[in-house]
Formats: C-alpha cells, structure tokens, sequence
C-alpha cells in the first residue's frame, strides 16, 4: 500500500480535493493524508464542490504538516508554490513532487464565479490525480 501525502498553504481547498480525489481513485491500493503549513479549516466550497462530482469531503479535517513527520511516505506532492517554498525537502518521503494549482479562495467576486474558480481548480487537481493514481496502478 503506498502512502501519500498532499501538501498546501492551509489545508483547506487544493490539498482536500487532491486527497479525496486519489483515495477515491486508488482505494485499498493507498492511504492518502493531506496537510497544510498552516492550518484554516476545510473550506465549504470544496466540501460542495467535490460533493458534486460524488467525492465526500465533509469528515476530513484540516491538519498540520508536523503531525506526520513520524509517517514514511512514497510520495510527497505539494500543490501551491508556498507550502513548496516552506518545505522544500520531506526527509520521509521517498519522492517529493510538486504542481502548484490556483487557489480558488483568493478569488473575487458573486458566489456564482467563486464557485466557477473551484470548479475549475478542482477539475484540474481531478485531471492531475487521474493521471498519478494510473501511473501507480500501473507501476
């Protein structure tokens, strides 16, 4: 079973949809954690955003990146040039990668295009996980 951990800023958007999309997709196969630097709490957009592509974000939580340091990792992937910038190096991760995706957060606007930003975030980070989860079920 590989051990994946999902890094960002605040643990709050592009972490969680990273997460729930690849321990959807590649099940049994793998145990996947996110964190944050810093930690603000799963934002609602998300949770509704994912909901709506039938991945159920709502019981996860926003962690700390310091409470896996005892966890040896495969794959360590940060998702945001900040969380990239402030942990460069995992010492317990096999391989580190890194592609950083908007932060719909910091977006502006009516409710409707703020939704539009996630959506678009989070077809992204689909796109990107799709592509991981059949590099490791079939490496």
């Amino acid at each position: 079973m590989k051990k994946l951990l999902v890094l960002c800023t605040g643990n709050s958007c592009r972490s969680q949809m990273m997460h729930g999309y690849l321990q959807s997709m590649l099940g049994e196969n793998a145990k996947v954690y996110s964190a944050g630097v810093e930690t603000h709490g799963v934002n609602p957009f998300a949770i509704g955003i994912m909901a709506e592509d039938g991945v159920y974000i709502h019981d996860h939580s926003s962690n700390h990146v310091d409470e896996y340091v005892n966890v040896d990792f495969d794959i360590a992937i940060t998702v945001c040039d900040h969380a990239k910038e402030i942990c460069p190096i995992f010492p317990n991760a096999k391989e580190t990668r890194h592609h950083a995706f908007k932060d719909p957060s910091q977006g502006e606007g009516t409710a409707k295009e703020l939704i539009g930003a996630f959506r678009k975030t989070r077809d992204e980070i689909k796109d990107y996980a799709n592509n991981l989860a059949q590099e490791l079920t079939l490496g």
